[in-house]
């Protein structure tokens, strides 16, 4: 795997592609603020013709994150439509459901239209068939160590995890915060069993590049557009997916990425690769 070509801006790649796969956290948004000139870039490819559909591992709906967006300040001309881990765990709460299965939540208060609207019981970790974990309950103080000993309790019952964002950290202004994903794959590596939805996992690519092909005429030639070594760039690359690498996101707020061989570093620690990389989206 060569180390992934360096570009000024996303007009040198775009002419090849007629969709993109974009992330959202760390490539349109650092949590509070716009990155300057992203969804500028995104507009341009969609004047062109070109499809956009934005994949969050966001544990929330869609409709919910396209208005956190909006009060972010990104412009919803900059997409065609959104995808996130949050309708793929409704999902699976709407079948296990229907199978009278009941769920023990944990996660914070503002991931509740995750919920909002669906037949399933939810109970107390004593009573629940599996667990449904969205975020830390608090992500500005708690790490993954807070839920050490709860663990115990679930391994002891042999509960399985249902994993609705599996980002291990995301980038929250200047601080880098814990999601859920970093509390799953602690129980997953000491024997949990752990259900993962979301990038890099594929179903997720197989849904969004059915959602892509529906929106055009002809085959859909994609770009994945991510910031996350662990779950944008090897899922684009597992599914066969180009991927242009966003070195400004989270990997770059913990280490230097100035150079093609630094940036090969950080993927080759994930035996991962991209076809291009920049440090931010700018057309």
């Amino acid at each position: 795997m060569s180390p992934p070509r360096l570009i000024s801006g996303f007009r040198e790649l775009a002419d090849n592609y007629n969709a993109i796969l974009c992330d959202v956290w760390g490539v349109l948004h650092n949590g509070r603020d716009p990155f300057a000139g992203a969804d500028a870039a995104l507009v341009r490819f969609r004047d062109a013709g070109g499809k956009v559909l934005l994949l969050s591992n966001a544990p929330r709906p869609g409709a919910t994150v396209t208005a956190r967006l909006d009060e972010i300040g990104v412009a919803r001309a900059a997409y065609d439509d959104i995808l996130t881990s949050g309708d793929v765990a409704r999902a699976l709460l709407m079948e296990r459901g229907q199978q009278n299965q009941t769920c023990h939540h944990i996660g914070p208060a503002k991931d509740a239209d995750l919920l909002a609207g669906i037949d399933i019981r939810f109970a107390d970790i004593d009573a629940a068939d599996f667990i449904l974990l969205s975020g830390l309950n608090d992500d500005n103080v708690e790490t993954p160590e807070d839920y050490l000993s709860a663990m115990q309790t679930w391994h002891a019952r042999k509960l399985q995890l249902v994993c609705a964002n599996p980002d291990r950290q995301v980038q929250f202004g200047d601080r880098v915060i814990y999601c859920a994903g970093a509390v799953a794959e602690i129980y997953e590596q000491n024997g949990g069993d752990v259900v993962w939805l979301g990038k890099p996992y594929q179903p997720v690519y197989e849904r969004a590049r059915a959602q892509l092909n529906d929106m055009l005429d002809t085959p859909a030639r994609i770009l994945a557009i991510g910031d996350g070594p662990k779950t944008d760039i090897p899922g684009a690359q597992a599914a066969g997916i180009d991927a242009l690498f966003i070195t400004g996101g989270l990997a770059g707020a913990v280490q230097n990425l100035d150079t093609p061989d630094q940036i090969d570093a950080v993927l080759q620690a994930e035996n991962t690769s991209a076809l291009a990389a920049m440090r931010h989206l700018v057309w």
